[in-house]
């Protein structure tokens, strides 16, 4: 009875503001027939996202800094523990009423300055839409090499690549496109695909190296290089904190835009178990596969080779080879999808609803993926990925601050759907925008642009900024949260 009533709600709404500029069929409000995700597929949804490419590389860059092997998936382990938390309260909007992201931001940011943190959120997905694609692609690419090894002797003439290798990364970014063009339960399926193939693979995977190698190889063994004694000593923690917001940053977008994943969900108990369930534990195990697999190789071939699709390449058996690669390729798929495709097509539809619907606004986030050339991006992924990305998502926690403290402590879980798409409205403030909540983001930022910009090379700044930059996350979110408090009277 309750689930017909708040469907009959939802229907009369959409029929009601149908004729509206910032309403659309696509972020429009999921009626319950539409809540098809059960606590299974959300736990598959980010078994699915965390089995992949950046994941086994993520510890490579702490090890590289001197942690030992437990240090860094430790710390990865953590970070994720900390992040689901935000995950999980910025998810129960999107249950309770059906709302994508863009859509959860306008009871605090207005219904047009929405788009401010929709479009933030967006531009870090084009990036990792990008630099996934050309994973998918390259892995296309190595198995063909395969079969046809002329492939490999083509000149690099086509920015930077060849024409072999540009139309393998252009065959996998079409099929990202068709999957969006199929809509959500297509990923859906993809996803319960993906999930049982890559925890197997990645098993299978840690068993040839722990047989190869005759144990996992010296890099389980190396003491930290913080450890007494050794050349970093006693400077644990200084590493420590920088770390752990890096490993926050990783998933600091997906705490934003999980709306759009748990809007199909069919109660706010599958969506905080599945979350719990499928975040820490899959990132803490694929990154320990990562490193243990990566020791073994300097045990199997002399040097560390962090790059899996390099390492698969490596095996002799052709069968193998091939499903490796292929897996390599769905896995690629469906975290591309899932992470960097379904919210920035929502944030671009929701910047013209009139116009932009889901589909295309997942074609603009891939035309956008090629124009940023990602095979150069990734060329140095300690660089790009792992300062770039994870540094400018780490800035976002200013926006979890204020949408949480809107919706929890200002609204206290209360939205009027309605309203959510009007221009005359409770959420339309001055002129579509809340400047209490902007005042509230540039505040949360601010003290962090000075850290920021020396962290990705782009400014020389003292190192106190570097050191107030290294818990960003926390700091974004706390001042971000406490000003808009500060400035908003509850709600009555």
């Amino acid at each position: 009875m309750i689930d017909a009533l708040f469907d009959s709600e939802i229907l009369e709404h959409a029929a009601d503001l149908s004729g509206s500029r910032y309403w659309n069929a696509d972020i429009a409000a999921t009626a319950r027939s539409e809540r098809s995700w059960a606590m299974k597929d959300i736990m598959v949804l980010w078994i699915s996202m965390c089995a992949c490419v950046p994941t086994y590389m993520l510890a490579s860059s702490l090890i590289a800094e001197g942690m030992n092997w437990w240090q860094a998936v430790g710390t990865i382990f953590l970070g994720n523990c900390i992040v689901l938390i935000p995950m999980v309260l910025n998810a129960h909007a999107g249950t309770k009423y059906g709302i994508p992201f863009p859509v959860y931001c306008r009871p605090a940011f207005g219904v047009r300055g929405a788009n401010v943190p929709a479009l933030l959120r967006a531009l870090v997905a084009c990036g990792w839409f990008g630099i996934q694609s050309w994973i998918g692609g390259w892995a296309i690419f190595k198995l063909l090499a395969i079969y046809f090894p002329s492939l490999q002797a083509w000149p690099s003439n086509i920015a930077g690549i060849s024409l072999p290798e540009a139309l393998c990364f252009l065959a996998f970014w079409a099929v990202n496109m068709v999957v969006i063009y199929k809509g959500v339960e297509s990923i859906r399926f993809l996803l319960n695909v993906k999930a049982p193939l890559l925890v197997a693979l990645g098993l299978a995977l840690l068993g040839w190296a722990y047989v190869r190698a005759g144990g996992f190889g010296p890099m389980l063994h190396a003491p930290s290089a913080f450890a007494p004694g050794q050349p970093k000593a006693g400077r644990f923690f200084s590493f420590f904190a920088p770390a752990l917001t890096g490993m926050i940053g990783f998933w600091a977008t997906l705490s934003l835009n999980i709306p759009d994943f748990t809007r199909y969900a069919h109660s706010q108990k599958d969506q905080i178990l599945g979350q719990a369930l499928g975040l820490p534990a899959t990132m803490g195990l694929f990154s320990f596969i990562g490193v243990a697999v990566t020791s073994a190789t300097v045990v199997i071939y002399g040097q560390s080779i962090w790059d899996p699709v390099v390492l698969i390449t490596k095996f002799t058996n052709p069968v193998v080879l091939a499903i490796a690669l292929a897996a390599l390729c769905i896995a690629t798929l469906a975290t591309n999808i899932a992470a960097n495709v379904v919210s920035p097509a929502n944030d671009f539809a929701h910047l013209w609803p009139t116009r932009i619907g889901f589909k295309t606004g997942g074609l603009i986030t891939g035309l956008i993926g090629i124009a940023m050339q990602p095979w150069k991006l990734i060329a140095d992924p300690s660089g790009y990925i792992f300062k770039w990305l994870v540094a400018y998502s780490s800035l976002l926690g200013s926006i979890g601050g204020i949408l949480i403290c809107d919706y929890f402590l200002i609204r206290r879980c209360r939205l009027s759907v309605s309203d959510l798409y009007s221009s005359e409205g409770r959420y339309w403030h001055k002129a579509g925008v809340n400047p209490k909540a902007m005042l509230a983001l540039v505040l949360g930022i601010l003290p962090l642009v000075p850290g920021f910009l020396g962290t990705v090379g782009l400014a020389s700044v003292a190192h106190g900024w570097i050191t107030l930059y290294n818990y960003a996350w926390f700091i974004s979110f706390a001042v971000s949260f406490a000003a808009y408090r500060a400035l908003t009277p509850v709600e009555a």
